[in-house]
């Protein structure tokens, strides 16, 4: 019987959010790429909360744009209602967050891979990691018996390994939405050395929005006008009528129904065997953890525009049937409401990502790499956001050019990547704006004057999008600076300006920057007294007010940056053997042999490795290089 052999250049396994992004990028880049997926049907699916950013989350769309990624792109023609989150905080924290229309975007992301050059779609399963004598990536096997050979691999199976969905006494060997599980890969990966962990994660049911009494309900609206997330999409072509979002509240009849049936819970009976989100906990959870509350936040969510189906945003569960409809029927609001389909709970297999190198290349597999819930992360951004980081850094191997690598100080994907590599991931990782030690540096509004240069370099960005960039960064740097400059007078304009802004008269003339600076005041309300102001776009308005009213932290940051950029830049050389470093404890001993860290400020985030380890491995490396340099 003849068997199918195929060549290509890159396979992508998986299609969700992060192998889409993979496969994009690769083709983008000239790559043959082909993407394998158990349903082409599922592309994009959105199994869980079918919206796009988010605090922090937000964050991390915009930079996969800047580089030059389809995420916020795809939103910006797809949402039905959008939000920018933390307006009443500082500009470090503000978040963009859309409610998507689940299957518009599936079908707009399906469609841009469809009409992309290069790339191939494959309904079908891969089985088997195929490697040479030397534990080089060769190329793949799928479930027909077929060999595709290729350069590079990208492994993003999301929730699919050995997935199970459980309700209840009620479990399927399924991936999510009743979808075909792949069962043969985690084997592979074992085979090869891989070392592999189980997680859950879990979702809500979805409701009948006839059933639903709207009455009882608190209306949440979008925001007029919207900001587009993509810095392509033009402001204008978002301004839509937006759809509602509900806001309700559990109730402590809610909270005896769980009470009563918590022996029934797979949560604490030990069905469930894996680890599940500690900040996205389920309702069962949230009533065992937070005892003193009486109620918490239900948002009631709709799922597209031709669809009545609703999403229960906070009540996720994997409750039996029965005690979900009692617990979700004891809601305001949701009395007499029908579920259209169950809550349930999801575990699937994934990998210790302290196995990759900064590329997210496995360290053991050349040629192989991981991205999205894989890594052991969780979110449909953090998904995309690895995919794209991966595929990058494959396509640039294959062409022999230097990887593109995002430090912490860069972005909230170098922050993302770092931590999973580094940092022993016990539960699925959530990226938080917490996490980012340089936030107010790293704010979505700036994401393209951080990234867009690194992601022309890789060859994802246009030139006609750099040019106008170009044009961006000029107007900023122009406007700021003339701004430091222009002095005010204590006029009687000036002094009724500032009066009608609820500001303090000036004594004697002062610069427009020294202005701004006050809290109740900004750029734009004192345009009034800035005669020759030049008429510029709201973006760079905005940038120019950022830095002029957070000048003095910002440069703090800068300071910390340097600091931070002295300790990435000292680097550890490959071939180190901790095991011949002399006074090393043996826990730090033990970690920095299985994470093996780039350079000491990789290797200072390492848990277990402490800051006098640092200073010992430090002098071990002095030493090292002393050696080699008498030896030179």
């Amino acid at each position: 019987m003849a068997r199918v052999e195929e060549w290509t250049d890159v396979i992508v396994v998986g299609a969700g959010h992060a192998g889409c992004e993979a496969a994009l990028s690769c083709a983008r880049l000239g790559l043959s790429t082909v993407i394998f997926t158990v349903s082409a049907d599922s592309i994009a699916m959105m199994p869980c909360n079918p919206h796009i950013g988010g605090s922090s989350k937000g964050h991390l769309v915009r930079e996969i744009d800047a580089l030059g990624g389809e995420m916020g792109k795809c939103i910006d023609h797809t949402f039905l209602q959008s939000k920018m989150l933390n307006r009443s905080k500082g500009p470090a924290v503000h978040s963009l967050r859309a409610q998507a229309d689940k299957d518009a975007y599936s079908m707009r992301m399906r469609q841009t891979l469809q009409n992309q050059e290069h790339l191939t779609i494959r309904q079908m399963e891969v089985d088997e990691i195929l490697t040479d004598a030397s534990g080089k990536l060769t190329g793949v096997k799928t479930d027909s018996g077929a060999i595709w050979h290729c350069k590079a691999a990208i492994l993003c199976t999301g929730t699919y390994l050995n997935a199970r969905c459980i309700c209840g006494d009620m479990v399927t060997y399924t991936g999510p939405n009743g979808l075909q599980s792949a069962t043969h890969l985690t084997d592979s990966l074992r085979r090869h050395g891989i070392g592999m962990k189980r997680f859950k994660t879990g979702t809500p049911c979805r409701m009948d929005g006839k059933t639903i009494d709207y009455s009882k309900m608190v209306p949440q609206t979008g925001d007029v006008p919207v900001v587009p997330f993509s810095f392509e999409t033009d402001p204008k072509d978002v301004q839509i009528d937006q759809a509602v979002v509900w806001l309700t509240h559990t109730t402590e009849e809610t909270h005896d129904i769980i009470r009563r049936n918590l022996d029934r819970s797979p949560l604490y009976s030990g069905k469930i065997s894996g680890v599940g989100p500690r900040y996205c906990p389920s309702i069962e959870d949230k009533v065992v953890r937070f005892a003193e509350r009486k109620s918490h936040q239900v948002f009631v969510e709709p799922q597209g525009r031709n669809t009545n189906e609703m999403y229960i945003d906070g009540m996720s569960s994997s409750m039996p049937e029965d005690v979900q409809i009692e617990m979700y029927r004891s809601v305001p609001g949701l009395e007499h409401a029908n579920i259209v389909r169950n809550a349930y709970a999801i575990e699937y297999d994934c990998i210790d990502a302290q196995q990759l190198n900064r590329t997210l290349e496995f360290k053991k597999i050349p040629g192989l790499y991981a991205a999205g819930q894989m890594n052991g992360s969780s979110g449909y951004e953090e998904a995309a956001a690895q995919g794209l980081y991966a595929g990058i850094n494959a396509a640039l191997k294959i062409w022999g050019k230097a990887p593109l690598l995002i430090e912490r100080s860069e972005g909230y994907i170098g922050v993302l990547v770092d931590d999973l590599i580094t940092k022993e991931s016990t539960e699925p990782y959530r990226m938080m704006t917490s996490r980012a030690e340089y936030r107010l540096l790293l704010r979505q509004d700036n994401a393209d004057l951080r990234l867009t240069e690194k992601g022309y370099q890789a060859g994802l960005i246009s030139s006609e999008r750099y040019q106008r960039f170009l044009k961006k960064k000029g107007q900023i740097e122009e406007e700021t600076e003339r701004v430091r400059h222009v002095m005010i007078g204590a006029c009687e304009r000036v002094q009724d300006c500032l009066k009608r802004c609820g500001s303090d008269p000036l004594s004697t003339s002062a610069s427009l920057a020294e202005l701004i600076r006050r809290p109740e005041l900004d750029y734009f309300c004192l345009s009034e007294i800035d005669p020759d102001r030049p008429d510029l776009p709201p973006q760079v308005q905005e940038e120019v007010n950022i830095e002029i009213k957070y000048e003095g932290y910002i440069r703090r940051q800068e300071k910390q940056v340097a600091q931070f950029e002295k300790a990435e830049k000292t680097l550890i050389p490959d071939e180190i053997d901790y095991a011949q470093v002399p006074s090393l404890r043996i826990e730090a001993r033990q970690k920095l042999m299985k994470v093996r860290p780039a350079s000491i400020g990789q290797a200072s985030r390492i848990m277990g490795v402490n800051p006098a380890d640092l200073s010992v491995l430090l002098i071990y490396l002095k030493k090292m290089r002393g050696e080699r340099n008498s030896e030179g």
